[in-house]
């Protein structure tokens, strides 16, 4: 069980309001789900150094994850490496950008290079950052195609990647406040 944002989804990046007592509230009421056996782990996400930093400081129990968007060209490593540091095991969810760095020039053709899919190579680079990958599908191929990722990128082509500007414009994704810019 996780708390998916520490703002009201109406508030992500409308808002420098952290709402740290209610997040702390929030998270009491999880950490005390878990102790009465109700829920097995507990964790939150699109939560910032700062919002990690308050319930490191006010709770009883650490998240045991932070789930965070993290896909090749924006990848928040800073808040991957600290949340490391501290213990908390980090997950990525729209690896692929909802399909947006499928059309990416660079991924592409890096993928070529390694023969595998660009959502292979999307899916396995957030793997060598050391996170959880969900990837989203329905479709069965799709499935089978995002568990194949046995290859390894190289130091220099994860320099590479971890040096693609930034997505701009998610498409038909880009209502979701998360695509806004802070999270």
């Amino acid at each position: 069980m996780i708390i998916h944002s520490p703002q009201p989804w109406d508030k992500v990046n409308q808002s420098e309001d952290r709402y740290f007592e209610g997040n702390l509230e929030a998270w009491r009421a999880l950490t005390d789900a878990n102790k009465a056996g109700k829920i097995r782990a507990i964790g939150v996400s699109n939560f910032l150094q700062e919002d990690i930093d308050n319930l490191l400081q006010n709770a009883e129990v650490k998240p045991m994850v932070n789930q965070v968007l993290c896909h090749i060209s924006n990848i928040p490593l800073e808040l991957i490496r600290y949340c490391q540091s501290q213990g908390i095991v980090m997950e990525a969810y729209s690896p692929i950008a909802h399909g947006v760095a499928l059309k990416n020039l660079v991924i592409t053709d890096m993928a070529e290079k390694y023969g595998v899919t660009p959502a292979q190579l999307c899916i396995r680079y957030d793997i060598q950052l050391g996170m959880i990958v969900l990837p989203k599908t329905a479709n069965p191929e799709h499935m089978k195609s995002n568990a194949e990722v046995d290859f390894t990128i190289s130091d220099a082509d994860m320099d590479i990647l971890k040096n693609v500007p930034k997505i701009q414009d998610y498409g038909a994704a880009g209502f979701f406040p998360v695509y806004g810019g802070k999270l």
